[in-house]
């Protein structure tokens, strides 16, 4: 009897110990799943949609990151007689980092863009002034705050609302770079106040957008009393672009329905220093000038055509002179220019492109800028859209001295692949 009840005493004892040892493990399990829920709750979280992206879990702030790099090999041949080789261009033409993303609430929003190429630091010998005195690794620092819903409004250094060539971004090009027409008379960057503002009416949409700005360009040293004013309107009647199919060249979605954008704009530089207004060399003295703009462009079924007009003018004279060196001039760039671009995108994200662009200046500065004629053909195979491509153009250049009635011609090739994310 004595050893019945013991047996059954060590039973119940053993019993309990597994009993405990199970609510033990089972406690432990629990509290490692309540743990592991902690960290995943506090965990950010990421996508990779758009490059390298991630936000917090209460999206008090977010962050994506994207690299693009272009690499290029280009030759120009002594003369359209003369083919054989007079220069190699060959280098990484464009290496950038951007950062865009949230802070505190979607309202606050940021864009931030480095370059870090030679090429792409807008550093030349031609280019040596007061306000560039030093390699530009920043390229944009925007800050936006968004109050509605079709309202943006932004404060930083950016690209101005100007030429449709030059709103779109140099990764998205269907030729290996922009106009000659963008590069004689395009806006570019400058630091100050920004806004956009969206109006929609059934499916036609009408933006605009308005910038009040230094005018000394970007990463610029010192400011004078006057400020640049900048005002464009897009007109979108046949609705939007598919993926914002009006900021990047060719047709490579293939609309499926007509598209069409009309686009006009206005920008008066007051007091201006460079030749350019946000670019070039220093005047000897401040001038105001004023740049027309208008372009148009249509999509449909692969098939792209856009054409832009830009023209400069001044005030009063274009030409500075030196008060040290006597018959020492600089002179504003005036003048006017045309580029149209015509395309065909294939199923097969083949495409073949047309360019023609001519750049006049204005008989005042004949002596210090020429008229160019430019001709070009191009083919691209998009294998991730624009984010990774290969292009290969050919172009017939055509310089014209108007002061002294004389000409260049040559041609030139470009090979180029475009990577990024």
């Amino acid at each position: 009897m004595k050893f019945t009840f013991t047996l059954l005493l060590l039973a119940c004892g053993f019993s309990a110990g597994l009993k405990a040892q199970s609510d033990s493990a089972a406690m432990a399990v629990q509290m490692k799943k309540k743990q592991l829920e902690k960290r995943l709750e506090n965990a950010p979280y990421f996508s990779y949609k758009n490059g390298l992206g991630f936000s917090t879990p209460d999206s008090s702030y977010s962050m994506n990151i994207r690299f693009r790099i272009q690499e290029r090999a280009l030759m120009t041949t002594a003369s359209d007689n003369d083919l054989s080789p007079e220069t190699f261009e060959m280098r990484t033409r464009r290496c950038r980092l951007s950062f865009t993303g949230h802070m505190y609430n979607t309202k606050w929003s940021y864009y931030l863009q480095l370059s870090f190429s030679r090429g792409d630091m807008d550093w030349t010998v031609t280019d040596a002034s007061t306000q560039n005195v030093s390699p530009n690794v920043l390229r944009d620092a925007m800050v936006f705050y968004k109050p509605l819903k079709h309202l943006t409004l932004g404060f930083g250094q950016g690209k101005l609302p100007g030429n449709r060539q030059r709103v779109v971004s140099s990764g998205s090009l269907q030729f290996y770079d922009r106009s000659p027409v963008n590069a004689n008379f395009t806006l570019d960057r400058d630091f100050g106040f920004f806004g956009t503002y969206t109006a929609k009416v059934g499916k036609t949409i009408t933006l605009f957008k308005a910038a009040l700005t230094s005018g000394e360009g970007r990463n610029s040293n010192i400011s004078n009393a006057g400020l640049a004013y900048t005002g464009r309107v897009e007109f979108l009647p046949l609705g939007e672009f598919t993926d914002n199919g009006d900021y990047f060249e060719g047709d490579v979605v293939r609309e499926q329905k007509p598209k069409l954008s009309l686009a006009g704009g206005y920008h008066l530089n007051d007091m201006a220093v460079r030749t350019q207004g946000q670019l070039g060399r220093d005047l000897f003295s401040p001038r105001t000038y004023q740049v027309y703009l208008a372009d148009v462009l249509f999509k449909y079924k692969g098939f792209a055509i856009s054409s832009e007009y830009m023209m400069r003018q001044a005030n009063t004279s274009a030409i500075t002179t030196s008060s040290v060196t006597a018959g020492r001039t600089v002179s504003l760039l005036t003048g006017n220019g045309v580029n149209t671009q015509l395309s065909y995108c294939f199923k097969s994200k083949y495409e073949v492109a047309l360019r023609y662009s001519v750049v006049s200046p204005d008989k005042e500065v004949y002596s210090s800028f020429k008229q160019n004629k430019q001709y070009g053909i191009g083919v691209t195979k998009y294998i991730m859209r624009h984010k990774l491509k290969t292009q290969f153009n050919i172009f017939y250049n055509q310089d014209n001295d108007l002061k002294n009635i004389k000409e260049t011609r040559n041609l030139f090739a470009v090979f180029q692949i475009e990577m990024g994310i």
